[in-house]
């Protein structure tokens, strides 16, 4: 009778959180069907009439388009070169026996309880002394180059878990630390460089602090800061039922992201959590 009961529970706690997600996104969707005339005289009823051309002026008069390319740069470039900056990393901290390893290794995990936000202020005067405000590359070097706490331990866990004696082995038969790296460890590593990659591409996806502080250009603006400046213009263009079509549009990477790879997601993170 409890395991009954606590099933039914579950199911409905289960019902009532997809219900959370689910809702604002439908209502969202179909509002950015309506005219403004409609969405003002009833922001519950469906749409009469499809106004696919909501879509259209978004993209154009918005400036999704161009933030669109703007974020796929950004992203793209950030996410290519810290995935190779942070596996670099993680095989040194893991594979490689050098001195203070343990030291450094213990200094970068004490960031996890730093906000992010003590560095903004540093990191922008940086990018004023190397002239590199307002500019996609910038963001991307910003974006890049730190290692991240989080990464580390996952790739650390992962590459842990593979036995020493694939090193030993293969540097008795002559291969070098990079040739180690490149066709033992990289590949065996990949569940773990996938998740980290799903987990960065989210989170570059959605930043609008860096971003929003670094760049002034509305030109080079990324998708966040572009949907933030599209929602201040409503305070003087009441063109509501367009900014709802650029939502939805900035919402689907996002979504086509994590149908795709939910599975791999969860795998990754329980077999490093398992295995570290």
């Amino acid at each position: 009778m409890r395991t009954g009961i606590s099933s039914w529970l579950w199911r409905m706690v289960l019902f009532l959180w997809a219900l959370t997600i689910l809702l604002p996104l439908f209502w969202i969707f179909y509002q950015s069907l309506k005219t403004n005339q409609a969405f003002f005289a009833d922001i519950w009823a469906f749409p009469e009439h499809l106004e696919w051309s909501n879509y259209e002026k978004a993209w154009t008069s918005l400036g999704i388009g161009q933030s669109v390319v703007n974020t796929l740069y950004y992203v793209g470039l950030s996410l290519l070169i810290s995935l190779f900056v942070s596996t670099v990393n993680a095989y040194a901290f893991t594979r490689i026996e050098w001195r203070l390893r343990s030291l450094l290794w213990s200094i970068i995990m004490l960031s996890l309880f730093l906000p992010g936000i003590n560095i903004l202020v540093s990191q922008y005067t940086l990018m004023r002394a190397l002239n590199l405000t307002d500019s996609l590359n910038g963001l991307v070097l910003l974006a890049s180059l730190p290692v991240g706490a989080f990464e580390l331990l996952l790739l650390g866990s992962f590459m842990r878990s593979l036995p020493k004696e694939l090193d030993e082995s293969a540097f008795i038969d002559g291969a070098t630390l990079f040739q180690v790296f490149r066709k033992i460890i990289l590949p065996l590593s990949m569940p773990g460089i996938v998740t980290i990659g799903i987990f960065k591409f989210v989170g570059l996806y959605n930043d609008f602090l860096g971003p929003f502080i670094l760049i002034s250009d509305p030109a080079k603006y990324p998708i966040s800061v572009n949907m933030y400046n599209a929602n201040a213009m409503m305070e003087y263009k009441a063109d509501w039922v367009t900014l709802l079509a650029g939502l939805v549009i900035t919402i689907i990477p996002t979504v086509i992201v994590y149908v795709l790879f939910q599975r791999r997601i969860i795998e990754g993170a329980t077999m490093g959590g398992v295995k570290g």
